[in-house]
């Protein structure tokens, strides 16, 4: 049996209710109220059995810790069983210092240049930001090897604009119980509806002067 899973396996898993599938995988947030208390949270996650085997990516904030886990290796980008246990043991963690999570608060961004061509463009971007290509994916994504800063995939254009450009949008990934709320409130700021034909995976929505964004969850994508 393989030990990959889909986002709606993930989801269904028990003892994962902290937790939330975006594009790059499982996330959770911990509100912890310091930097001091985060810190102890990420000792504790850092000293973990078998954490060191899945790279789970910590991101510590004055006021809470966000947890992501996803695995990119030749041929597949996901998550796993593994992560399913890890992300348990990373909640009971959070548990035994007395934090809570707050599914609310998790989201990824996504930037998403478009060509005709996207091998003739994608070395200009891996040599402008330092990204190195993503190891599923490695035509179509470029990634921060650090993990600081946030992924490009390159959108495959049949034609190009009518002035002659490129074209780059993003998709701001969100858990979909909160896709509505995040539309509802861009729309009240001025946004527009371009395409929702792809709804619930994703819907595009554009600003005063058309620059797009897409509101993405993984709900339809199994």
């Amino acid at each position: 049996m393989s030990d990959n899973i889909t986002p709606k396996q993930f989801r269904e898993s028990e003892g994962v209710e902290d937790w939330r599938v975006l594009g790059d995988g499982a996330n959770a947030y911990f509100r912890t109220g310091s930097l001091a208390t985060g810190a102890r949270l990420a000792q504790a996650i850092g000293e973990l059995a078998g954490v060191e085997d899945e790279r789970p990516s910590i991101d510590l904030r004055h006021d809470g810790v966000t947890v992501r886990m996803v695995a990119f290796v030749e041929g597949y980008g996901g998550m796993t069983r593994r992560h399913v246990d890890l992300a348990r043991r990373v909640s009971a963690a959070a548990r035994k210092l007395g934090l809570a999570a707050d599914p609310t608060k998790v989201q990824s961004v996504l930037v998403i240049p478009g060509a005709t061509d996207r091998a003739a463009v994608m070395p200009f971007w891996r040599a402008v930001l330092g990204y190195e290509p993503r190891r599923d994916s490695p035509a179509e994504d470029l990634v921060d090897p650090r993990d600081r800063a946030v992924p490009f995939w390159f959108e495959q254009m049949n034609e190009p604009r009518a002035d002659g450009g490129g074209a780059i949008h993003i998709a701001i990934w969100v858990p979909y119980e909160q896709a509505e709320a995040r539309i509802a409130a861009a729309l009240a700021a001025g946004g527009r509806m371009v395409r929702d034909e792809f709804a619930p995976s994703w819907w595009t929505l554009a600003d005063g002067a058309g620059n797009e964004a897409d509101i993405a969850t993984t709900k339809g994508r199994d």
